[in-house]
């Protein structure tokens, strides 16, 4: 029987080859199956990675599951729904007891029976989104490493080569191939990416370790609640370093940020040993130093497991597009974010999203290059907005005020602004775009434009930032400028 999402429609003529299979490549070759586009992938390695640990998937990425119902009922039974919380101080002061999702909502003013997002589980993930990738029979060819973009505006075609010398061609070409695609050369060069001192161990490993340490086990135990044993996530946070644990039926997680040691890599391959990770732990600043039950969950971690990666920054890249308007970038490619901003899975959907629906809302081949430029369009400024919520979020979790968190809780939370939880990107770009389209033949600032509501904060207007202003102001202790408008 064939299996049709909700929601399809006709067939458009639109010759897609994606390249890469992160969230935002098996997003974007699903969507533009359902918009009606022929779609093919490649994939540089010999299958598709789902190996990982936790992160967060926001309300408006995942939005796009009601035409697709079988992921949706999946994701719903993958999900950590209304999960505890416990914050302490690195130590392992308890300074917030636990609590539901819902509870800390509430505390904080926001709709308790709408959370933000959710934490997810990588593997989990992943492997949702192959199952439907191949149920839809998605043509995905392995070992084809691309090594060049190029564009043909006469033929309205571009193509990329693979390091084999095959070329592959088509209408559009869908750069979701990550940091250091090689599509940057022809959209407009390279950006350089700047240390930022810090870098992530994290671990993720069967909760059945636990039983080697029974105090361990006991610390680090789920909650007792109305469904059984509860999933809890607990946070700790102390001077210039923080760590996030997730304890689930089956897997134990901890995520710890650092100083660079000098072992980290941009790579979710690069392991190092506990040892290395216990001699950070020791190095923390001032008095108190980090709670021995941490250390000792860090001893449990089996060999091999703990992965030290490096916090890369990048400024906002100026432009996603090749001069044709017949390659454009997505998710990393397009947008870096840092591992622990919990805003790169959510754009690189929405992205995915956004541009299979500019692809269908342009109407035929002819139309590419509108939708592509449409489709940068309305996601440049959001994601530059995204990226600078990530470094103000990291730098509030590494320098908690605690005098003020027993009195407003949230202040030890990350910021989770409504307009990033709230935005539809299918529905934002169809209610929009011929819009979007008029405001680029006028050559009107899209966050100037009065036709347009704004999926940034509202009262933003985007003014060119670099990383290197963000880390002078924060070796001096000044706080990041946002800029103007309401960042909740």
């Amino acid at each position: 029987m064939e299996v049709k999402p909700v929601g399809s429609y006709p067939a458009s003529g639109i010759d897609v080859l994606v390249v890469g299979t992160g969230l935002a490549g098996l997003t974007v070759a699903l969507e533009c199956i359902r918009k009606g586009h022929s779609v093919r992938v490649l994939e540089r390695n010999a299958d598709i990675n789902t190996a990982g640990d936790m992160y967060f998937m926001g309300l408006s990425a995942t939005r796009f599951f009601k035409h697709w119902p079988e992921m949706a009922k999946e994701y719903d039974q993958i999900s950590i729904h209304n999960a505890w919380m416990e914050t302490f101080k690195h130590d392992g002061e308890q300074m917030i007891a636990p609590k539901k999702v819902a509870e800390r909502l509430r505390a904080e003013g926001l709709d308790p029976d709408t959370p933000p997002g959710t934490f997810q589980m990588r593997p989990l993930v992943y492997k949702m989104f192959v199952n439907q990738v191949e149920q839809m029979g998605v043509k995905v060819k392995f070992h084809q490493r691309v090594v060049d973009y190029f564009e043909d505006e006469e033929s309205g075609r571009a193509s990329v080569v693979t390091d084999r010398g095959e070329r592959y061609e088509a209408d559009v070409v869908i750069a979701a191939d990550g940091v250091g695609s090689k599509s940057q050369r022809i959209v407009g060069g390279q950006v350089k990416a700047m240390s930022s001192g810090r870098a992530m161990w994290r671990a993720a490993f069967p909760l059945e370790e636990l039983n080697k340490n029974p105090e361990v086990k006991e610390f680090f135990k789920m909650i007792p609640g109305e469904t059984g044993l509860e999933p809890i996530v607990r946070t700790f946070l102390g001077p210039g370093t923080y760590a996030l644990t997730l304890t689930r039926p089956d897997t134990m997680i901890w995520i710890m940020n650092h100083d660079v040691t000098g072992t980290e890599k941009e790579s979710w391959s690069n392991t190092v040993e506990a040892d290395e990770v216990l001699k950070g732990m020791d190095e923390v600043p001032g008095p108190k130093k980090w709670a021995p039950i941490f250390k000792d969950l860090v001893r449990l971690t089996p060999p091999k497991t703990i992965i030290n990666f490096e916090l890369l920054w990048r400024n906002p890249q100026p432009s996603w597009t090749s001069p044709g308007a017949r390659i454009i970038q997505i998710g990393d490619a397009a947008h870096s974010f840092l591992p622990a901003s919990g805003n790169g899975a959510t754009q690189a959907i929405e992205d995915a999203v956004t541009v299979a629906s500019c692809l269908h809302l342009a109407g035929s081949r002819e139309g590419v290059p509108e939708a592509v430029r449409a489709h940068a369009r309305i996601r440049f400024t959001r994601n530059a907005c995204a990226q600078k919520l990530g470094f103000s979020n990291a730098e509030l979790l590494q320098d908690t005020d605690w005098s003020k968190v027993k009195i407003e809780p949230r202040r030890a939370a990350p910021k989770m602004p409504r307009w990033v939880f709230d935005h539809d990107p299918e529905a934002y770009a169809h209610a929009n775009y011929k819009a979007v389209v008029d405001g680029m033949k006028r050559g009107i600032r899209f966050d100037e434009d009065e036709n347009i509501p704004p999926n940034f904060p509202p009262g933003y207007r985007y003014e060119p930032w670099n990383i290197e202003t963000i880390m002078s102001d924060m070796r001096v202790g000044k706080p990041i400028d946002l800029g103007p408008g309401n960042w909740d």
